[in-house]
């Protein structure tokens, strides 16, 4: 059964499978290479010693809990340290991979072994290196450049026009049926296992407005065919409900934020069985920690203004049952660094209400359903990736345990330890 490959048993401990059961007593689990090959319950009907192969690397797990490796549905690693968005694009392509490196390392030290990045000219190329073995970091589905339409979201409003569309630009701006279609085809031929588009306007774009709708029926729909002929998702970010129901109708298969949900668009989103992912973090981190961050005068009204809304719309769609997948938002400045992205699990607990078990679900099995990489990830069971965490502690008691690395003891990735704190 388990021939020359890396072999590891974890005994004891509690098992959070992810799935959102009761935790389990004394399992043990079998990793072989990179993936769980066992999961046996420790019983008196027979002796488990004899079902641990030879040569492994046995992990005692006592007292500690045992859970999937967490998954952040919405980051950028595109390596910025600044709050103004005219510096992302002034700052050259080659620093800011560099310093998206360092941010790659940080996600997988706080135990996030898997990430969606919403755009980023760099994200593709650290995908390649991490898979490689050339530096550390997570899983990653990247979204490449962002698809926006003139004066949208992804369009830097700043700056001249012929600046926005030029080589170091954030969002790749399209207008028209052909021209989505072409923007689609370009993210995939650079390697993009998502594509990101923006139905409506939002906080930290200087032109327009949450409740602005953009790009019309046609356009998305364009989009949306192409990345499912080729079998990957599409996510948008969409705030309003006349963005979010075209977004949702013409096929996108997340939902970025959610700000202004109401009635026929939650009923909507559950008809599609669309996930939402709403991004709290960085909201609180603009309206606490903006002022003193440099974030221009727009990006601080606007975040003011939604803050309250965008609780209270994720609580109702949370009610009615919408799934929804963690999300922070992130992208490397000192008030959204990576590495600090478990804080959204207490505000999910904190201020959506949802149970600590429900705040997990959401960062790791409906989180690869997001990435669609739910039959490799998000769940401990026969067959997935051994992506896990052992926590000095339990979670389920108080979920601010995960924001504390030097509880994280020891965190694997394919089935093997990238993280031993013990």
């Amino acid at each position: 059964m388990f021939g020359d490959l890396m072999k590891i048993a974890i005994r004891n401990g509690t098992l959070i499978d992810g799935t959102g059961v009761p935790p389990q007593q004394n399992n043990l689990i079998l990793i072989e290479d990179t993936k769980i090959v066992a999961i046996i319950p420790e019983s008196g009907d027979f002796d488990i010693e004899t079902q641990i192969p030879q040569a492994a690397q046995e992990i005692d797990a006592t007292g500690k809990t045992i859970m999937p490796g967490l998954i952040d549905a919405h980051l950028h690693l595109m390596g910025i340290r600044s709050m103004q968005p005219v510096q992302w694009v002034l700052d050259m392509p080659a620093l800011r991979a560099a310093r998206a490196t360092a941010d790659s390392k940080k996600l997988i030290e706080a135990g996030f072994t898997s990430v969606r990045c919403a755009g980023s000219d760099v994200s593709v190329h650290l995908k390649k290196a991490i898979e490689e073995g050339t530096i550390p970091g997570p899983h990653i589905v990247a979204a490449h450049k962002i698809i926006t339409q003139t004066a949208g979201h992804g369009d830097t409003h700043e700056l001249p026009l012929e600046w926005a569309i030029g080589p170091y630009s954030m969002g790749r701006i399209a207008d028209g049926v052909d021209e989505c279609r072409r923007a689609a085809r370009e993210q995939i031929r650079q390697g993009a296992g998502v594509i990101k588009i923006c139905s409506t306007g939002g906080v930290m774009s200087e032109k327009d407005a949450p409740t602005h709708a953009q790009f019309i029926d046609e356009e998305i729909a364009a989009i949306t065919t192409e990345a499912h002929r080729v079998g990957i998702k599409v996510m948008a970010h969409a705030q309003s409900p006349e963005g979010i129901q075209n977004a949702v109708r013409n096929g996108v298969d997340t939902i970025e934020h959610g700000i202004y949900l109401d009635n026929e668009t939650i009923t909507m989103m559950l008809e599609y069985n669309t996930i939402v992912v709403p991004t709290f973090a960085i909201v609180n981190a603009i309206v606490t920690k903006g002022v003193e961050a440099g974030v221009p005068e727009y990006g601080l009204l606007k975040a003011k203004a939604s803050h309250e809304e965008h609780i209270k719309s994720i609580k109702q769609a949370y009610q009615a049952g919408v799934r929804i997948a963690l999300g922070t938002d992130f992208c490397g400045p000192d008030i959204i660094p990576h590495g600090e992205n478990a804080i959204e699990l207490e505000i999910f607990v904190n201020q959506v209400g949802m149970t600590p078990m429900e705040a997990i679900v959401a960062a790791t099995k409906v989180g690869a359903e997001a990435l669609g990489l739910e039959n490799e990830i998000g769940t401990l069971e026969k067959g997935k990736k051994a992506d896990l965490l052992i926590v000095d502690g339990n979670p389920l008691e108080d979920i601010r345990i995960l924001q504390n690395k030097e509880k994280l003891l020891i965190i694997l990735k394919d089935g093997q330890i990238k993280i031993d704190r013990r």
